[in-house]
């Protein structure tokens, strides 16, 4: 019978400070974005030299790009835990409340302006893409059977209303609720929703 070997404490060092490394950088990056980020930051928040840095990770890019698979992952977890037997619109208002909560929570990577070189990295990383062709494909169903029943506009190309609801997980509103204080994060969360799903006319 063969054993999986386990992995030596250097390893399981080497893996908590990769884990520490990726924390900070989702957290500035959520904070900050990637073109405000500096490799410095990461380095300082998790008490390491720069230098020790770069051994696990080559580049600001590729430091970024760890934090986004990490989301994405998330994400493809969070989906899988979603109940295929709920209605449709069910289904995509807890997704959308997960990108909210975990914006709110500021663990949410902004997303990286369109020349940023960050989209280049990403586009060839093949555990990123992966992971959102997996939530794109799940997502799209989803929305072509609500607009089969009726319950979504047919009219919108699919594709429209993926990138909608993608898009409200780095919703500025969500930032502008908050600094207000006049809501409380699951009010917050509620409040965009509504008007994600349901519009704003009066009903």
């Amino acid at each position: 019978m063969s054993t999986v070997a386990r992995p030596s404490f250097k390893e399981q060092m080497l893996a908590a400070r990769e884990e520490a490394i990726i924390q900070s950088v989702n957290r500035l990056l959520a904070e900050k974005g990637f073109d405000a980020m500096t490799v410095d930051e990461v380095a300082a928040a998790v008490g390491i030299a720069k230098a020790s840095l770069y051994k696990h990770f080559p580049s600001k890019e590729d430091l970024a790009a760890a934090a986004m698979v990490r989301v994405m992952r998330r994400a493809q977890d969070f989906l899988h835990t979603v109940a295929e037997d709920q209605p449709v619109i069910d289904k995509l208002k807890a997704v959308v409340r997960w990108m909210l909560q975990v914006q709110l929570a500021g663990e949410m990577p902004s997303l990286p302006s369109q020349n940023s070189s960050l989209r280049a990295t990403l586009m060839s990383n093949r555990d990123y893409l992966d992971g959102l062709m997996d939530a794109s494909d799940r997502l799209g169903a989803w929305i072509e059977a609500g607009q089969r029943e009726g319950l979504i506009n047919p009219g919108l190309p699919a594709v429209a209303v993926l990138y909608t609801l993608y898009a409200r997980a780095c919703d500025p509103v969500v930032e502008f609720l908050k600094a207000g204080g006049q809501h409380g994060d699951d009010e917050i969360v509620e409040l965009i929703v509504s008007t994600c799903f349901d519009g704003l006319r009066a009903r």
